[in-house]
């Protein structure tokens, strides 16, 4: 975690944009930990033979990040962004293994819709489909599965990233899985 203030990240994040080589490996030294083990939870849902490991997926998310946003307002705003750059990597990455594949190769990951119940096994592509679908229907609800699913964060770190309340929050995430668990079916256990 970064261990200055969140104007702290802010002014490096800034001075990392306009190609300051400290700033920027100060940012990626205070949040690289964070960042990596948000990646390794999320790839623990992947599929065994996936060929993008946590390491490749953070360096790729943050290089992303540095052609984002001009301004970053704290840690938590920080992290959202990460977690977006994640579900973009990741859905780049199966586009790009179904196109060398001609359809053939679907990347698949396993989302648990129902705590304790089969969990589904679903292509991430489809997965980001939902997401962009269920944005439409509402955003909030959209943001809290991606932050959960994509970013590996708890209730209470989305409350803190969307600035919502714990209640909110829960009744989104209640809301996404039983919107989600209409378009997917789940994994039949053997």
């Amino acid at each position: 975690m970064m261990s200055g203030s969140g104007a702290d990240l802010t002014v490096l994040f800034a001075r990392m944009r306009h190609g300051d080589a400290e700033a920027a490996n100060a940012v990626m030294g205070a949040l690289y930990t964070e960042l990596h083990h948000i990646a390794a939870r999320h790839m623990r849902g992947e599929a065994p033979q996936h060929t993008l490991q946590p390491t490749a997926l953070v360096n790729e998310a943050y290089l992303r990040l540095m052609h984002g946003p001009d301004t970053v307002h704290d840690r938590q705003h920080f992290l959202a962004l990460a977690a977006q750059a994640m579900r973009r990597v990741l859905v780049d990455h199966a586009r790009q293994k179904r196109a060398r594949k001609r359809g053939g190769g679907l990347e698949r990951v396993t989302l648990e819709i129902v705590p304790g119940k089969a969990p589904y096994n679903v292509d991430v592509l489809a997965l980001d489909e939902a997401l962009v679908a269920l944005s439409q229907v509402d955003q909030r609800a959209s943001r809290v599965v991606e932050l959960r699913f994509f970013g590996g964060h708890t209730d209470r770190e989305v409350c803190e990233i969307l600035g919502e309340k714990l209640p909110t929050v829960r009744r989104d995430w209640v809301f996404a899985r039983s919107w989600l668990k209409t378009r997917f079916q789940p994994v039949a256990r053997g």
